[in-house]
């Protein structure tokens, strides 16, 4: 049982002064009453006080360091006066999508603090307190090295799987002899899972057990849903091959609802873009093999009807995916928990103007949910109509429409590594501007010009696609501090873009064509343009100040930012005295 608690000092059957911290080992062996005496154990982790009770009774009142603290602590005493018919208390069922998850800042700053080196060090494989500090607040390039590099193999897993979808989905519609319209709904299924799962158990589970168990999960739902593709290739059926990527979407929106926060935290802050354009460059490489591993290995020397390689592809895909969750389960993750976020926020408050507010008024996340909403379904629009748009405009077979996409998605791919490159020396928030202005300018050309060269065009949309996403995932997240975890599941839930735009534009490609259907993309392209607008006028001096933060850089002290650093300086400090 996981209390809400902050430390507190508890009265009755402890020791007075007995320091207690939050807990997930309550042995409470039956029913909650009138809580009134204590008796305890306690044994300290580098997080944690453990207290294991005897009894199934807890003090009736607490001396609480804070006012914050007193306030939780009121709500939990009066929130456990409750009897339970259950032999174990059901209290964490009722907390699990609740709003007591994100730490206090009073009660963050009252914290012992961990170093980085200690955080590098992890090797706990139970879960880590959302509310606790980690020491990987202030965690370096070389430390962060690592670990980036086991996840951005995640990256390169679910930009594999997105680029067979296009590719299963013209298999799956020849070989079951469905309309162009049904098979759209595999891509439904896929983009509807990210809908769910984002805001109900996946961002539950990163802030109830942290990043590595929210790495196993979803690798293990992917691995799931990768095994289902069998019996449905069997039975040939459409309702199992949508189940099956609903699961396997499910499973990547957990691993994304993690990874995307992960990189972003995991290292020094001012390089918090590029970390995620790097690691997001590796997904579009993921993209673009996909396809061409598909049409020259996997469905080569094939009928048209025999599924028979889905069922193999998608097997080997679970049996790696499965090879990884134990890798992930025996590696060494830093856990990087709101605390830490609230605190390296709290350090950067000097350049930034942090200031500590509540989920309703982080007005930029907002901002940035909706812009990532429309730029998504719109993406995703222009690849799903890509081919056929390609037909249309310069009369290409299907197979050399197919050459021309995979020419774009390796533009893309090649966008992404650029974008990379240049946020090391040009500000994020100009680099965003700049390409955000490159795809209004070409996607309104796709629209009037015909032939190869309105082809053209729509590839250089790629091309200036390929840096949204992460960017517009790392501004939106700066600044919010213990809000981090929750607000990053928001924009990953706002991915579900996908599965609307592409209906809206094959609707008005029906009625129409695909240049005309180039308008609904256009749109969501408009409402996307203003966010880098606004990033450049209202909210410029804060990312300005995240950009030139010194945390996880080293000097002649040590880290900065760091709590080893201060304990050292401290240290050299006293001995100099002692001499003197």
């Amino acid at each position: 049982l996981r209390f809400g608690l902050p430390y507190a000092r508890m009265v009755g059957g402890v020791d007075n002064g007995t320091t207690v911290s939050p807990s997930s080992r309550f042995p409470l062996v039956s029913c909650l009453h009138r809580l009134r005496t204590c008796r305890g154990v306690e044994r300290r982790t580098h997080i944690h006080t453990y207290i294991y009770i005897s009894q199934t009774r807890l003090p009736q009142e607490a001396e609480v360091v804070s006012s914050a603290s007193r306030t939780l602590s009121n709500k939990l005493a009066n929130g456990l006066s409750l009897t339970f018919p259950f032999r174990y208390p059901i209290y964490p069922l009722l907390i699990m999508f609740g709003k007591n998850q994100e730490p206090e800042v009073a009660e963050v700053l009252e914290q012992h603090r961990p170093s980085a080196v200690e955080a590098t060090q992890n090797q706990h494989r139970m879960s880590v307190s959302n509310r606790g500090l980690t020491g990987a607040s202030a965690l370096t390039v070389r430390q962060s090295i690592v670990p980036i590099t086991l996840v951005t193999v995640l990256f390169f897993l679910w930009g594999f799987a997105y680029g067979l979808l296009d590719v299963l989905n013209s298999k799956f519609q020849i070989a079951l002899n469905i309309t162009a319209a049904k098979a759209g709904g595999l891509q439904g299924a896929y983009f509807g899972a990210y809908f769910i799962g984002p805001l109900t158990y996946s961002g539950w589970i990163v802030r109830k057990f942290g990043y590595r168990w929210t790495f196993i999960t979803g690798l293990c739902i992917y691995g799931v849903g990768a095994l289902m593709f069998w019996p449905s290739a069997v039975y040939r059926s459409f309702p199992g091959f949508c189940g099956s990527l609903f699961i396997v979407g499910s499973g990547l929106s957990t691993l994304e609802t993690s990874a995307n926060p992960f990189i972003a935290t995991c290292g020094p802050p001012r390089l918090s873009e590029f970390r995620l354009e790097l690691s997001q460059s590796f997904q579009a490489v993921g993209s673009v093999i996909a396809p061409l591993l598909a049409a020259r290995v996997f469905f080569s020397h094939t009928e048209p009807n025999d599924l028979s390689k889905v069922q193999w592809t998608y097997l080997g895909i679970a049996a790696f995916v499965f090879l990884l969750a134990v890798v992930f389960f025996f590696a060494n993750i830093p856990e990087v928990t709101d605390a830490d976020m609230a605190l390296q926020a709290e350090m950067s408050a000097g350049l930034t103007g942090f200031v500590d507010k509540p989920m309703k008024k982080q007005y930029k996340l907002f901002f940035g949910v909706a812009a990532q909403f429309c730029y998504v379904g719109a993406q995703v629009a222009v690849a799903s109509q890509f081919i056929s748009y390609a037909v249309e405009s310069a009369g290409l077979s299907h197979s050399q429409a197919s050459d021309r996409y995979a020419i774009g998605q390796g533009l893309f791919a090649i966008g992404r590594f650029a974008a990379a490159g240049l946020m090391m020396i040009v500000k994020p928030r100009l680099v965003l501007m700049v390409f955000m202005t490159g795809i209004m300018v070409f996607i309104a050309l796709a629209i009037g010009v015909r032939g190869e060269a309105g082809i053209a065009m729509l590839s250089l949309v790629l091309f200036f696609e390929s840096c949204i996403f992460p960017t517009i995932f790392t501004t939106a997240i700066r600044g919010l501090g213990r809000h981090t975890k929750r607000g990053s599941s928001w924009i990953v839930a706002s991915v579900c873009g996908g599965a609307l735009f592409p209906s809206l534009t094959g609707l008005l490609a029906d009625s129409k064509d695909y240049h005309i259907a180039m308008i609904v993309p256009l749109c969501g392209f408009i409402v996307s343009f203003a966010y880098p607008i606004f990033l450049n006028t209202v909210w410029r001096a804060e990312l300005d100040g995240f950009s030139a933060s010194r945390i996880g850089y080293t000097d002649e002290h040590g880290i900065i930012g760091d709590a080893g650093r201060e304990e050292v300086h401290s240290d050299k400090s006293t001995s100099k005295h002692l001499e003197a």
